[in-house]
């Protein structure tokens, strides 16, 4: 079998602040840009990478999330729980050091961890935890 990952999707409240974060901080390129009924879906992804992209959506857009629902998307989306990326980089600690020089919430300073990388970690706008490893 011959798969790769094509797109995921990480939610966001803002998409002018997430859209900052992920092209002019993370240094994503915009692929698509689409609104309806007063919700948009911005598609980004690495430069140089076409095949691999990020959807940011509004993440209670199914017609089939039910109040109930909403409101723990919500609380959890507040609380940086509910969806999360894991990026890479070769140079960790410039990486490291362009993104915490915008108002990017930073959870974790680089730091080797106990299983064997060295990552750091962020929070983007809308509270997704975003982590960037070190490529060995």
């Amino acid at each position: 079998m011959d798969i790769t990952i094509h797109s995921t999707f990480l939610p966001h409240d803002d998409p002018e602040a997430s859209l900052a974060f992920y092209r002019d901080t993370l240094g994503f390129e915009v692929r698509n840009d689409v609104g309806h009924g007063g919700m948009r879906w911005i598609t980004v992804g690495p430069t140089g990478q076409p095949g691999t992209s990020v959807v940011l959506h509004p993440p209670t857009a199914d017609p089939g999330v039910t109040d109930e629902e909403r409101r723990t998307i919500a609380e959890m989306m507040a609380k940086g729980t509910y969806a999360s990326i894991i990026l890479a980089t070769p140079d960790l600690d410039g990486t490291f050091e362009k993104v915490q020089s915008g108002s990017t919430e930073v959870v974790q300073e680089p730091t080797e961890q106990p299983y064997g990388v060295r990552d750091c970690a962020f929070r983007d706008p809308a509270g997704n935890m975003v982590r960037i490893q070190e490529l060995r």
